[in-house]
């Protein structure tokens, strides 16, 4: 029987395997597409794509850690509160040990890609740009400016691994004994905590872009799939006739020299002005026109009721997820020990819709895990298309512009860049929405329970199963290695449940915002002062 339930157990691992290299594949293919539909075609760069693919792989590939997490922690264990046969305590350390390992690499990929990589090929391009360096030139500044991001990262590292998770019993130790201390903590870590620092850190910075961007494109993806786009036809019948206005002003201003008389120096400014307005009008015209005619305008008008139907269930997961924040962050601020413990929560008292829903998926496989995944994939989802719309900015300064087929190398890096902090976010918002869940999964323990039979007056003790908490015994259940990774230090998990609550408000915010904005242009982003796009690189795709 042993051996069966080993083989058995080998076999769903294999195929378990199997789907791991299939999503894999599925995910490069993903970015392949998303990176070429948005690049520039005249400004493509080999080095930029791939570090723009490979980022963007890395980012997803961590966000598809979090059920797989949850997964391996609940399949060791039968819905009665047992462990499986095969689930003794070796295996049970090794499947932990292989999850937290992952962590470990992926999140280490993550560090090099933000504090490394990125920076280095951002500023090699922002150098190529200068005609007048060469290769060597352009390699020195690029890992001048990339030295001070390693810097920051070797500061980072120092202090998670320096900062103690406990302090001494002995108020009178001496300054050596807590120095001893200090070192001691950081062997028994093994760099545990110097990598979780870093990454909290990251995260923390992660925060602000989904307050930015992720709140804003919940609220923004669906309205505008729901509302559309203008028509082409329409726009180019009001671009004619703006372009025969500017160009009557433009005749009655060169009639006043008919005679030789030069113009006046305002006379000169306005021509000056009015022929820059022509020149873009006519740009305007020549990409309404080129997509008016083109297959894909045609395409999005055959497939409109579709996007329709995915705003409504847009709008709906987007409802589903703020309500339970809301009820989750007011839960924490009602039950939780405060700021000291970082707001943090075992259990939920405040039942919120999305931590009602999960339990109930669970007797179905795989439900709840397709649930997860649709949150995660739907959060990504709507960061990129916050960023699409709001675009890269410094401050008030507006960096670049993310327009399919005109988007600059350095403005994808920047986007990569961007994700990857946001997906780090990810994982502790899906906490704050079902804490117990994302701790033990699916898990039950046994617990002794009294029964009294009335026939015989007598009483028994039964091995009930409950649902893992906080007061479950450690050998019974098993908690995922990504609560270990959030909570190590408490003053993160206080500032992202503030974080929590700007969210909630930058989400309603935009969705104020995103109703009362009309629908928006066919060509959106092609303007006068777009310096993106070029006469000769229409787009057939609508923003």
């Amino acid at each position: 029987m042993a051996a069966e339930a080993a083989g058995a157990a080998s076999a769903e691992l294999v195929i378990g395997w199997c789907i791991f290299g299939l999503l894999l594949l599925a995910i490069l293919a993903f970015c392949w597409i998303y990176v070429r539909k948005y690049q520039s075609q005249r400004e493509s760069e080999v080095v930029s794509t791939i570090t723009a693919i490979f980022s963007l792989a890395i980012a997803l590939i961590t966000s598809a850690l979090l059920p797989v997490d949850i997964f391996l922690v609940s399949y060791m264990k039968n819905q009665n509160g047992t462990f499986k046969d095969w689930a003794n305590a070796n295996v049970s350390r090794q499947i932990e040990d292989t999850v937290l390992y992952g962590y470990y690499t992926l999140y280490s990929v993550i560090l090099f890609c933000v504090f490394l990589w990125i920076p280095f090929v951002y500023f090699y391009y922002e150098e190529k740009d200068d005609d007048d360096t060469g290769k060597c030139t352009q390699i020195k500044t690029a890992l001048k400016y990339t030295l001070g991001f390693v810097v920051i990262c070797a500061l980072l590292l120092l202090i998670g691994a320096f900062v103690p998770l406990n302090v001494p019993n002995n108020k009178n130790s001496t300054e050596w004994e807590k120095v001893k201390f200090l070192f001691e903590e950081l062997g028994s870590s093994h760099g545990l905590a110097a990598l979780s620092f870093s990454i909290s850190s990251l995260t923390l910075i992660g925060m602000l872009a989904a307050i930015t961007y992720t709140a804003y494109g919940m609220s923004a993806l669906p309205l505008n799939l729901i509302k559309g786009t203008r028509s082409a036809a329409y726009e180019r019948l009001e671009n004619t006739e703006d372009i025969e206005e500017v160009e009557q002003h433009i005749q009655t201003i060169k009639s006043k020299s008919k005679d030789g008389r030069p113009l006046s120096v305002r006379d000169k400014r306005t021509l000056k002005q009015l022929e820059e307005r022509l020149r873009a009008l006519k740009k305007r015209e020549r990409h309404l026109e080129f997509i008016e005619n083109s297959w894909w305008t045609k395409l999005c008008g055959a497939l409109r009721p579709l996007k329709i139907i995915w705003g409504i269930f847009f709008i709906l997961v987007a409802l589903l997820f703020v309500i339970s924040l809301f009820l989750s962050n007011l839960d924490k601020a009602l039950h939780s020990a405060g700021v000291d413990s970082g707001f943090i929560i075992f259990g939920a008292n405040l039942s919120n819709p999305l931590n009602m829903l999960l339990p109930l998926l669970q007797t179905v496989f795989p439900l709840d895990y397709i649930l997860i995944t649709i949150i995660i994939m739907y959060f990504i989802f709507t960061s990129m298309a916050g960023i699409r719309n709001i675009g890269i900015w410094f401050f008030w300064i507006r960096l670049y512009k993310i327009r399919r087929g005109r988007t600059r190398p350095q403005a994808l890096l920047f986007l990569c860049m961007i994700l990857l902090l946001i997906v780090l976010h990810t994982s502790y918002m899906i906490y704050s929405l079902a804490p117990q869940y994302v701790m033990y999964g699916s898990q039950n323990y046994l617990i002794e329970s009294n029964v009294t039979y009335d026939d015989h007056k007598g009483n028994s003790t039964l091995s009930v199963p409950k649902r893992c908490d906080a007061d479950a015994p450690e050998d019974q259940c098993t908690v995922t290695r990504t609560y270990l990774f959030l909570h190590k230090f408490w003053f993160f998990s206080a500032a992202y449940y503030f974080g929590n609550w700007a969210f909630l408000g930058v989400f309603l915010i935009g969705l104020v915002v995103s109703c009362c904005k009309g629908k928006k242009s066919v060509i959106e982003g092609v303007d006068e002062d777009d310096s993106d796009i070029s006469d000769d690189e229409p787009s057939v795709y609508s923003a």
